[in-house]
């Protein structure tokens, strides 16, 4: 039935990377960039965000298990791990099917501002962990940066977690990666740092992108004071203008993933790549980038 390919021809260890700027494209024409871009892709990676809405569908939809599984199928050779968001209208079936095709499960339960929603969220999540489809657990995705509750209530719902389920699945929380700096807290109930960090989201140029991708990671892991980090999002647009010297472009998409990736391959750096497929939705949140972060479009064709 296939699945992630571990170690066949391509390898991401061979290609040379600067310390500050990462793989030197200047070596590549656009064919051969998008050549690369395949290549990588097809070596394998740690961890895909899973994308789950199509066309007319977004949060609050109903998602059936057909669907999840026609996506798992598509995304199923390229990763070890998939990462999930909720644990309700549908999401539960990304890491049941994720467990059938052999892949590894970062399941989340999304928290906001409806107590009512997050007590649903948080019984899914340990209902899923306690049936054995959840391989790390993470309570809430960056509730703190948007201020959807107190530090006070998340621990609760965190601890709540930790003291439901088997005591060997690791707990933690998901937040952009500055904020276990700022909450010491939020960062000692946590077994393991969830960390997104988004060079793009804080107008970085291309070039520098990689090293200040590093900088996030080491600050995480700063905060962290010997915890494990996982980098939970990064990625990178492929059109929809840009952000400060940050410019979204399909070029500097598959250059983004490249550099990521290798560097995640020489230093055993675990990311969960954003994201797996285009979605339209995110238009209306985040401007006119929010649909193509996508390492596949939206009617799950390969970009490049």
């Amino acid at each position: 039935m296939g699945g992630y390919r571990e170690g066949h021809q391509f390898s991401l260890k061979g290609i040379d990377l600067s310390e500050q700027t990462g793989v030197d494209f200047t070596k590549y024409s656009g064919k051969e960039l998008a050549e690369l871009w395949r290549k990588t892709l097809k070596s394998g990676m740690h961890g895909l965000c899973f994308s789950l809405y199509e066309d007319g569908q977004q949060p609050g939809a109903i998602i059936t298990e057909e669907q999840v599984r026609r996506r798992m199928e598509i995304i199923k050779p390229y990763t070890k791990w998939i990462r999930s968001f909720s644990c309700t209208d549908g999401n539960e079936f990304i890491p049941k099917i994720a467990k059938e095709f052999g892949i590894k499960t970062l399941v989340g339960a999304w928290l906001g501002h409806d107590q009512e929603v997050n007590e649903r969220e948080v019984a899914g999540l340990i209902q899923l962990a306690k049936k054995g489809y959840v391989d790390i657990a993470a309570v809430g995705n960056e509730v703190l940066y948007r201020n959807d509750m107190s530090k006070e209530e998340l621990l609760g719902f965190i601890n709540q977690v930790k003291g439901a389920i088997p005591d060997d699945i690791p707990v933690g929380y998901v937040d952009a990666y500055y904020e276990f700096s700022v909450h010491p807290e939020i960062t000692e109930a946590c077994d393991v740092i969830l960390a997104n960090c988004y060079p793009y989201w804080e107008g970085c140029h291309m070039e520098y992108s990689l090293l200040h991708m590093k900088q996030m990671f080491a600050q995480a892991a700063a905060a962290g004071n010997g915890k494990k980090v996982i980098i939970t999002e990064t990625g990178w647009p492929s059109e929809g203008g840009g952000l400060g010297s940050a410019l979204a472009s399909e070029e500097n998409a598959m250059k983004y993933f490249i550099n990521s990736q290798v560097w995640s391959a020489k230093n055993d750096i675990e990311i969960f790549y954003f994201s797996s497929f285009d979605e339209s939705w995110k238009v209306g949140p985040e401007g006119d980038v929010g649909a193509y972060w996508g390492l596949w479009d939206k009617n799950e064709k390969l970009k490049f």
